[in-house]
């Protein structure tokens, strides 16, 4: 085999190993995953209280749970939490070059209870995404992330 067919074998062979790797590793990397220490209902709250209490707002709770019902539907509870900081969401939203990453906005926290009575905290991996961005959208959205992490400390066990 010549040098360009080998080149080329191992080029695809490459790119297959990391198309593999990253549909086994990628989920667990993109979302991050907590159980909480406390109830369904007190976790919501604890979240709510503690974004408050760091100067961010939580504009809308959606209890997904509820939604379903009204189609039919009996689920496990779960409550997905907007949490916004207006001083992060001001320096995304004045510049167009970095509303690309309002489809993200604003920051949001699932709480949720698994068949077993466990009851999880799940979010996006932010900190990580933000890596994917340069110059002021990195570094906002990795400030939010850090900020976030802050705010379910005290309810992650």
């Amino acid at each position: 085999m010549n040098k360009i067919g080998t080149f080329l074998i191992g080029n695809v062979t490459g790119i297959i190993i990391v198309a593999i790797a990253l549909m086994v590793y990628a989920p667990s990397i993109m979302i991050l995953e907590n159980d909480s220490k406390l109830g369904f209902q007190e976790t919501v709250e604890s979240i709510k209280t503690s974004a408050a209490a760091k100067g961010w707002k939580t504009p809308v709770a959606h209890e997904l749970h509820e939604a379903v019902k009204k189609a039919g539907f009996e689920v496990k509870p779960a409550t997905v939490i907007e949490l916004c900081q207006p001083k992060h969401a001001g320096k995304i939203l004045s510049r167009d070059e970095n509303r690309i990453v309002t489809s993200l906005m604003p920051c949001r926290v699932s709480v949720y209870e698994t068949s077993d009575g466990k009851v999880v905290i799940s979010r996006m991996n932010s900190g990580l995404v933000s890596k994917l961005f340069g110059g002021e959208i990195a570094t906002v959205m990795a400030d939010a992330s850090q900020e976030t992490e802050e705010i379910l400390a005290q309810t992650i066990k």
